[in-house]
């Protein structure tokens, strides 16, 4: 990128907000483009790369700005950590788009497994019948009622990033719809007409490919997982959140560790070596996605305290992350988040739950799941619209 970019004064909220934003969007999108070998969404991701580039150095010159003694620059640091974090996460995304660019090999195992990961990303061409032609995504109020969201939309040749509740969807509208299973099959029922059908997973002819596609999975989840944690411990100031991010970020290393050990030994017994390169390249970069997602919460992990600039900034940005508590006799009080159907409902992913004073469960809850039971007193994290929000905090209060 060789544009120049000039100082103007702007708000460092602003600029967060917006790299929150496309960081998160990216991570979805990059490995959107190797799901649907799509280079067109490829292409978008490099686009919002170089977008990125220009927010960090908008931020740091406004951070520069505004550190005018010892004790701005120590209370600033952790807001630079997040600025950069965002940007490494734009690389990787990046990264990880070029697989479909640069047209890298990869085993059918890779795309397979893609959809079972922790959210299924699914496209949609938007049929001329269907009942959500004409309507915004907020009259259809697709994530409260489906769990799914329309992460971006491809119309005419143009892709529409990161659409909202004001967005009007049109015939031949291509979606990228994201979201659980049974929510997917709702909404590519109604757009396209056509039963969601799910595909069988690609058996990998040699074990040691299949395990280290099991690894990269796995990894991704973790990542965006810790991502998202990161933000809820700068949010809340929380250091014990900020404590699971960096054991996910371990995990991950751990992971890291065990898929090239077995990429090493598929390599030997694979015709071709090379088809495997692709397998380490998305690895790579996903282990990049945990080290930002570590940097993001370092600020808390050491005690300097998260500056009210970044926890304004999550605030407020696309997709929110609250803290609710159980309240006795509420609707989740003794319910599972399966059995509510939580996620369907309000369009919120819980992720993380904080049990209460009960001597035998004590502690965080990472990523739990449809037979997670809450009781009143455990604390939740969840991410999502606001709508989706106001919906979740409802099930969590008396009635």
């Amino acid at each position: 990128m060789d544009r120049e970019v000039e100082y103007e004064p702007v708000s460092v909220k602003v600029i967060l907000v917006e790299m929150k934003d496309t960081a998160e969007l990216l991570i979805d999108l990059s490995y959107s483009s190797v799901l649907l070998e799509s280079s067109a969404i490829a292409e978008e991701v490099l686009a919002l790369e170089q977008r990125m580039d220009v927010l960090r150095l908008k931020a740091r010159m406004s951070l520069l700005m505004a550190a005018r003694s010892p004790e701005d620059a120590k209370a600033l640091a952790p807001v630079l950590g997040v600025v950069d974090a965002a940007e490494k996460i734009s690389e990787a995304a990046g990264d990880i788009a070029k697989t479909v660019v640069e047209e890298i090999v990869l085993p059918d195992a890779i795309r397979s497994a893609l959809p079972e990961a922790l959210e299924s990303i699914v496209r949609a061409e938007l049929a001329a019948d269907s009942a959500l032609a004409g309507q915004t995504l907020g009259e259809r109020h697709l994530e409260t009622e489906t769990g799914v969201r329309v992460i971006a939309i491809r119309r005419q040749g143009e892709w529409l990033l990161n659409p909202d509740q004001e967005t009007t969807l049109r015939a031949e509208d291509v979606l990228l719809l994201r979201g659980p299973e049974e929510g997917i099959a709702v909404v590519y029922s109604e757009a396209t007409g056509e039963e969601y059908q799910t595909s069988e997973p690609t058996k990998p002819a040699i074990e040691d490919v299949g395990r280290a596609v099991d690894s990269i999975i796995l990894m991704k989840n973790m990542s965006e997982l810790a991502v998202d944690l990161a933000y809820g411990a700068v949010l809340f100031n929380n250091e014990e959140v900020a404590r699971e991010v960096f054991e996910l970020e371990v995990e991950v290393d751990a992971l890291q560790s065990r898929f090239e050990a077995w990429t090493l030994r598929a390599a030997s017994r694979v015709d071709d070596p090379v088809s495997l390169r692709g397998l380490v390249h998305i690895a790579q970069s996903t282990e990049v996605i945990s080290d930002a997602a570590l940097e993001i919460s370092e600020g808390v992990l050491h005690g300097l305290g998260a500056h009210p600039v970044v926890a304004a900034a999550v605030e407020e940005s696309d997709e929110i992350i609250i803290r609710l508590e159980i309240e006795a006799k509420s609707t989740l009080d003794g319910a599972t988040l399966g059995t509510e159907m939580v996620s369907t409902k309000t369009g919120m992913r819980v992720i993380a739950v904080r049990r209460g004073s009960r001597d035998d469960d004590d502690g965080w809850v990472i990523s739990p799941g449809p037979d997670t039971e809450l009781r009143a007193g455990d604390i939740i994290l969840a991410k999502g619209t606001r709508s989706g929000a106001e919906r979740l905090a409802e099930l969590t209060e008396t009635s």
